[in-house]
């Protein structure tokens, strides 16, 4: 993973400024509790969670990815929006990870995923792992690339061949695997297709105890 991102750490954010669509949306979609812990699995350059931070001041922020590359840059681009009080980062597989070794946390209010199942090849234990460290009354929330079916097949084809390059895949069944590991978690689970089904918003709640 740190080969591939070697070198596209430095122009990440750059070149998927204007297809990952629907990661600003998902942030405003959070909405925590005052003095909620969100984490971000596969946090890559920081991007998110330096937003996140921002449009939520008052909660504590955490993101955990496995590429050492991708976590330098973010810790850099943390600290230069001066935000490392605010941000804490590690390293750790997301389909197996310890909150209280990392972070000194039993679990989160709110974990996002962002365009980061779609690199994972074992992406459904990440999405059951993410389930399993949601504090009770907390929420899972994933955007990733959806199905396109609203869109012409040409498109399809094209962006699943760009996509290939970047050793991205789209995951077709996220929708149904989403709804099966929230229903065995005991939550509650709803997904949307936006931009025509170019990408896939959904939101597992846990209940509150």
């Amino acid at each position: 993973m740190d080969q591939i991102y070697r070198h596209q750490r430095h122009f990440y954010d750059a070149s998927r400024k204007f297809y990952l669509l629907g990661r600003d949306q998902l942030i405003e979609g959070l909405a925590p509790p005052a003095g909620a812990s969100i984490l971000e699995i596969g946090c890559g350059t920081g991007r998110n969670l330096i937003k996140i931070a921002r449009r939520y001041p008052d909660c504590e922020c955490y993101g955990l990815d496995v590429s050492a590359e991708m976590l330098a840059t973010a810790r850099a681009s943390v600290a230069r929006a001066g935000l490392t009080g605010r941000i804490r980062l590690a390293q750790a597989d997301a389909t197996d990870f310890d909150p209280q070794a990392l972070f000194g946390r039993p679990g989160f209010d709110r974990i996002v995923i962002s365009y980061a199942l779609s690199m994972i090849p074992p992406w459904q234990p990440v999405v059951a792992e993410a389930l399993r460290r949601l504090a009770p009354g907390g929420s899972l929330h994933v955007v990733d690339f959806g199905d396109q079916a609203g869109l012409p097949s040409a498109f399809k084809n094209v962006l699943s061949r760009w996509l290939a390059l970047f050793h991205v895949a789209p995951r077709e069944d996220l929708p149904a695997v989403m709804r099966e590991l929230a229903q065995a978690a005991g939550a509650d689970c709803r997904v949307s297709a936006p931009y025509r089904g170019y990408a896939v918003h959904a939101v597992a709640e846990m209940p509150r105890g």
